[in-house]
């Protein structure tokens, strides 16, 4: 038996069904709005895309079944799986009412078929035939409902992108453009957030393990992650595992509110300079002094020389003049 049983149907009987076609659209309709979802006026958008997706349907089956084979049509089931979307309902509705759709079709076909005296075998298969072709229906209504799905994911992630690029400029954003761009991506700015610098092959992977109320965005060879809250118990050690796990290196910048996340970025970047290779996370607030020196040559020499010239001072002022001091082992002999 083939899954589309309805193009081995005789053909006749298309001629049997067609003068009930309108009668069976209006019942259909007014069955529909037995599901609890669909229990209001069918007017406006979704009204009028029913009711066609209902005519077509019922049209384009007994097209194929004329036929004996495809037919081309539109793809308004999959336009009405992408209308539930859109509209914050779940697709278990909507297959309900298919559900329904093939019921009453089933039984006013079945009625019509024994009054034009249709041979039972030929009952049976128009029965296989309504069900299976509304089978049809549904899954491009759920193709349609995932596509949807998929194009809002994608949107709020684009946004959640262009979100972490407009907190780490510096300077940084103005509260009202930052607080607008964060209710458009779906993100509630935090009190205090910090900046998470991730490299290495794992990155993905790390960002696909983060916190869920993280964002990231690549950032050259980077990728910058905001971490709300990043002191709250257990916070670092589930950063870490994403990182560590992943196979990737990360730095963990300062925490800090989020007008200065270009700062705690620059601090993360900073902190995944001193990795060593192996996948790790770096945090900046327990490496500052390494971080200071890092981030300015000039001052480190400065501080240097600072600590020789105390040194020096110490040795020639409380340490008693010897040979091994007088011999050059001295602090300029170093």
């Amino acid at each position: 038996m083939s899954d589309q049983p309805w193009h081995e149907l005789p053909p006749a009987i298309a001629g049997v069904l067609r003068p009930i076609l309108n009668e069976i659209a209006d019942e259909v309709i007014e069955a529909v709005r037995t599901v609890p979802s669909y229990a209001r006026p069918l007017e406006g958008a979704f009204g009028e895309g029913l009711r066609g997706g209902v005519e077509e349907g019922l049209g384009h089956f007994l097209a194929e079944i004329e036929a004996g084979g495809p037919v081309p049509r539109t793809d308004v089931y999959v336009a009405l799986g992408r209308g539930e979307m859109r509209a914050g309902r779940s697709l278990d509705s909507l297959l309900s009412a298919y559900r329904v759709w093939a019921r009453v079709s089933w039984r006013r076909f079945a009625a019509a078929g024994v009054e034009a005296g249709f041979e039972p075998d030929t009952l049976y298969l128009l029965a296989e035939s309504i069900f299976a072709y509304i089978d049809v229906l549904s899954a491009e209504s759920a193709e349609g409902h995932a596509l949807e799905q998929s194009a809002v994911a994608g949107e709020a992630e684009l946004r959640r992108r262009q979100l972490v690029r407009l907190l780490i400029r510096d300077p940084p954003a103005d509260a009202a453009t930052a607080t607008a761009a964060a209710t458009a991506a779906g993100w509630s700015l935090p009190g205090k957030l910090a900046a998470v610098a991730i490299a290495g092959e794992g990155r993905n992977g790390a960002v696909s393990h983060l916190p869920a109320d993280a964002i990231a965005e690549s950032i050259g060879e980077l990728t910058c992650a905001l971490l709300p809250d990043p002191d709250a118990p257990g916070r670092r050690a589930e950063l870490e595992r994403a990182v560590i796990e992943a196979g990737a290196l990360g730095g963990l910048g300062t925490t800090v509110a989020w007008p200065a996340v270009a700062i705690s970025f620059a601090r993360a970047r900073g902190a995944l300079g001193l990795c060593e290779g192996a996948p790790a996370l770096v945090v900046a607030r327990e490496r500052a002094g390494e971080l200071l020196l890092q981030s300015d040559s000039e001052l480190a020499k400065e501080l240097a020389a600072d600590r020789l010239a105390r040194s020096s001072l110490w040795l020639g002022e409380e340490m008693p003049r010897s040979g091994w001091v007088s011999g050059g082992f001295g602090v300029d002999g170093w």
